[in-house]
């Protein structure tokens, strides 16, 4: 199948099928156990010809609503964005390069976040560019202790 197949047929079927194969319940815990890394990666390892990463998200977006845990999926979502963005951490110098590179982390980031959390994000956003983290912070999970401080588990 090439990518254009990734919407034939039943793809939530296909996709829980792939979950279960590897042994996880939910798409969440699947997602979870590699907190990390990217939402392409996370696609490709259920089935490179035939998911998406639209898709992945689109389901962790649904998980999440039905248990009340969006916030967490949008702090899980942060990690993997700055996981890939910024690999060494927070810079330990704010030059132009490094702004772009933590500006392009948050925007990618902002563009995941479901409308209904976009005011904490933004918040969010505007504590790191006013105090930024320590040098080297790299958030591995969702729980990260700073991170769960920006973004606190309280459901909006």
């Amino acid at each position: 199948m090439n990518r254009g197949s990734s919407w034939e047929d039943n793809w939530k079927v296909r996709l829980y099928e792939r979950v279960r194969e590897r042994g996880f319940d939910s798409l969440t815990a699947f997602a979870e156990a590699r907190p990390t890394i990217s939402l392409v990666a996370l696609a490709e390892e259920l089935g490179e010809a035939d998911i998406s990463a639209v898709q992945v998200f689109s389901v962790l977006v649904a998980e999440a609503e039905q248990s009340h845990q969006v916030t967490r999926l949008v702090r899980s979502q942060f990690v993997r964005e700055l996981s890939e963005s910024l690999p060494g951490g927070w810079p330990t110098v704010m030059d132009e390069a490094n702004r772009f590179e933590v500006a392009q982390a948050l925007a990618f980031w902002f563009g995941f976040t479901p409308e209904t959390h976009r005011k904490r994000a933004e918040r969010v956003m505007t504590v790191l560019r006013t105090t930024p983290p320590p040098p080297g912070w790299r958030p591995l999970g969702p729980d990260d202790e700073l991170l769960r401080t920006l973004l606190p588990d309280e459901e909006v």
